[in-house]
């Protein structure tokens, strides 16, 4: 497929010409959790990709959907505001089903089985201890080229923004993605990634196609 490109990055005036879906496969309907946070960068992502994105906001939106991406946000405000709506028991029993879900930033905190800090109270979709803010306040945040295996043999760029930092992992679960000091920044186990860092604010399309072509095999398996 051809790697499209956004003519601008500043996400609010991004110009979207949606791409087309790969034919001869299922086709999985990606959710982004939609209550705070970059969920516009994601979808703006996905529409480039040919994939048109459902906005979860209500547990009856989690029944339009095959797998869901939460963003990168304010964790604790994230979590406040999916109690608020009744979204944690529903999502949490769809990953549980075998959902396919991907987090970023924050919403790598909010997969979380476990924090270093006392809030908020993650969702404990992933076996995976997070830290908040591993890397400093914003003041610390960067950005870096990255070796992901995965995506190709050509780094991709990341951004940092007061990103979580793993603190520990079960053992089903697979790192992705390393610093240069050795430090873990993307994790996968099964149907599940979580990523400290914020593809979606790149022109990299490479991850959001990685996490489609895993919520397509699922689904295929599925039917």
């Amino acid at each position: 497929m051809t790697q499209p490109t956004i003519e601008t990055l500043t996400p609010v005036t991004w110009n979207v010409t949606p791409g087309d879906a790969p034919e001869g496969t299922p086709q999985a309907r990606i959710g982004i959790l939609a209550l705070q946070g970059d969920f516009l960068e994601h979808s703006m992502m996905l529409q480039h990709l040919g994939v048109r994105p459902v906005e979860v906001r209500l547990p009856r939106d989690l029944d339009a959907v095959d797998a869901l991406i939460l963003p990168g946000g304010e964790s604790t405000t994230m979590v406040r505001l999916l109690d608020l709506h009744d979204l944690r028991e529903p999502l949490q029993q769809r990953v549980r089903d075998g959902m396919p879900v991907w987090g970023t930033c924050a919403g790598m905190i909010l997969m979380a089985k476990s924090l270093v800090e006392d809030r908020p109270e993650p969702l404990a979709l992933m076996d995976i201890t997070v830290s908040r803010n591993a890397y400093g306040r914003q003041l610390e945040s960067f950005e870096i080229d990255l070796a992901i295996p995965d995506l190709g043999d050509t780094p991709v760029h990341t951004f940092f923004i007061r990103a979580p930092g793993f603190v520990e992992m079960g053992p089903d679960v697979e790192v992705l993605a390393r610093l240069s000091d050795g430090t873990p920044v993307a994790a996968r186990a099964g149907v599940k990634i979580a990523t400290a860092f914020h593809p979606e604010l790149t022109n990299d399309f490479r991850f959001h196609a990685f996490f489609i072509a895993i919520a397509n095999e699922e689904l295929a398996q599925r039917q």
